[in-house]
């Protein structure tokens, strides 16, 4: 099961996935979106997954963020959880450009597996973590295939999220959230 560390069980949980809705990877190379600023990180596992060359010559890995949704996320009415690769390094990397205080993060442990049900590597494991607490997961990665596990096996309450990573989060997917945790 994903370890995390500091949730409470007042409020519903939003598991943030980074990679789609935060940093919108998937836009044109050459026209960064509007109201995203271009950050450069080198993260410990982007640096481990580059270990062939040495550490000092290893290209920063570019994300683009969105300072605005830092504050528009701590105004949703959840608990907020990183649910991503990043895992406790988004926390150095993708928190302080949005002013996010730091996070509870899922420590996965397998990541990017082919599950036997044909639904996402992470979907399984949320589902366990949350034990039947309300959540919402916003993800670039879902598919129905998601949305029916989940409805099969989750015994609260989830919403699960698709976000475009060409656009990242946009004003009608903080509008869904908030509207589904009233």
């Amino acid at each position: 099961m994903p370890r995390v560390v500091g949730v409470g069980a007042s409020r519903p949980v939003l598991l943030l996935d980074v990679d789609g809705p935060l940093n919108p990877y998937m836009a044109r190379r050459s026209r960064r979106p509007d109201g995203y600023s271009t950050y450069r990180t080198k993260p410990r596992s982007w640096i481990a997954a580059n270990a062939h060359r040495p550490e000092a010559f290893v290209r920063p890995l570019r994300v683009w963020l969105n300072v605005a949704h830092g504050s528009r996320l701590r105004e949703l009415p959840y608990d907020l959880v990183w649910a991503t690769t990043w895992k406790d390094e988004a926390n150095e990397w993708i928190g302080p450009p949005l002013h996010l205080p730091e996070l509870p993060w899922l420590d996965w442990p397998q990541e990017h597996f082919a599950d036997p049900d044909g639904i996402h590597w992470k979907t399984r494991h949320i589902v366990d973590w949350a034990g039947g607490r309300p959540f919402a997961w916003v993800d670039d990665e879902i598919g129905p295939a998601d949305r029916e596990f989940v409805a099969a096996h989750h015994a609260g309450p989830a919403l699960l999220h698709w976000v475009d990573p060409r656009l990242g989060l946009r004003d009608e997917d903080f509008d869904t959230l908030a509207r589904w945790a009233t």
